[in-house]
């Protein structure tokens, strides 16, 4: 199963157009949301193309795909104007024998209280910074952020193939990979 996992779109249709163009061309199979979707609190002026009800209709074209956790700029969004669910803090799927727990990341992970083991996964977004880290055992990633990068990086996004993570931007370029 290839999954595609994506960041912060904060309401931007450019950005989360793009973002869509890249999941249909990398033909996986579902897309991993991270939160902060539709809105950015007090910097709309920032992103290109702030429109939520856009972004709201470019995702539901999609619903059946994603998975997707709320992140801290969902508080005031009615879940009912996605088609897909959008209610919890984070999310657990199973690939192999490696659990993968997903969530925006403004919460650290000890604050989840997930029942972690050597070599699972966690995916955050939040930060807007891609990266990739293995702390005690557990291996830690970001994808970055769809519309508002920080710290020099690029509007971009991750694919996991099996044991393969890549980091790409929204042009398809690849920034890293990693194999497990």
């Amino acid at each position: 199963m290839k999954l595609f996992v994506a960041s912060d779109i904060h309401g931007s249709s450019y950005y989360c157009k793009k973002m869509m163009d890249a999941y249909r061309e990398e033909k996986a199979d579902k897309m991993l949301l991270l939160g902060d979707l539709l809105c950015h609190i007090h910097q709309e002026h920032l992103l290109r193309e702030y429109d939520p009800q856009k972004v709201i209709d470019l995702l539901n074209e999609e619903a059946n795909d994603i998975l997707c956790v709320r992140g801290h700029c969902e508080e005031n969004v009615d879940p009912k104007l996605l088609k897909f669910p959008l209610v919890a803090g984070f999310c657990v799927i199973c690939i192999g024998n490696r659990a993968i727990y997903f969530s925006h990341g403004h919460m650290n992970a000890s604050e989840l209280k997930l029942p972690l083991q050597e070599g699972d996964i966690i995916l955050q977004g939040h930060t807007h910074v891609p990266k990739f880290e293995l702390i005690s055992g557990v291996y830690h990633m970001n994808p970055g952020s769809i519309a508002l990068p920080q710290e020099n990086s690029y509007q971009g996004y991750m694919t996991i193939d099996e044991n393969v993570f890549t980091w790409k931007d929204l042009d398809g370029n690849v920034v890293m990979k990693q194999v497990l």
